[in-house]
């Protein structure tokens, strides 16, 4: 089960997927977070990351409605999410897979690196809002060189959704949250 840790870190993410902010996340939520990422450079309608990146959000849509919606009804709340986050240390390759597609899509430049400023634009696109992000990055910057190599964001991605201890930078990826 889930810790009250885990609980209040994805409450955030869970409140940035809830478009219509009723509590409960839909099909239609995950397509307005489809259009949030469709505002990035490179994945504007009828490119292919805009595919890859469709795909991977529906389909984490259908995981989390075939592992949370026990009463069948069409939507899931955060209760729910939480049984799909039990599952994730098991799926740590679809997690990875996951990281990899959002890199594409935030590494606007193509460098092969994420930025502090590339960074904030991943936060604010899951939030579909500015969020201040004042101090987060040198948490997740293990080396201190000002970015975050491909192999570094896979690490902190799956820390962000597996982990369930404090310490572990990549609890801040998603942005600040009480904890």
């Amino acid at each position: 089960m889930a810790s009250v840790f885990q609980e209040r870190k994805l409450k955030g993410m869970f409140d940035a997927f809830d478009a219509d902010g009723d509590g409960y996340l839909r099909e239609d939520d995950f397509r307005a977070l489809t259009a949030r990422w469709s505002r990035l450079p490179g994945v504007g309608p009828g490119t292919e990351l805009r595919g890859r990146v469709e795909t991977l959000l529906m389909s984490w849509w259908g995981a989390l409605l075939e592992a949370g919606d026990a009463n069948g009804d069409g939507s899931v709340d955060l209760a729910e999410v939480l049984v799909l986050v039990d599952l994730l240390p098991g799926m740590a390759e679809d997690v990875t897979a996951t990281a990899g597609v959002v890199f594409d899509a935030i590494d606007t430049d193509g460098d092969g690196r994420i930025s502090p400023e590339e960074h904030r634009r991943l936060v604010e696109t899951w939030n579909g809002e500015p969020v201040d992000m004042t101090g987060v990055f040198p948490l997740l910057d293990p080396n201190g060189d000002g970015y975050l190599s491909r192999e570094e964001f896979a690490l902190l991605w799956r820390q962000f959704w597996i982990s369930d201890d404090p310490a572990e930078p990549g609890n801040w990826l998603c942005g600040r949250f009480a904890p």
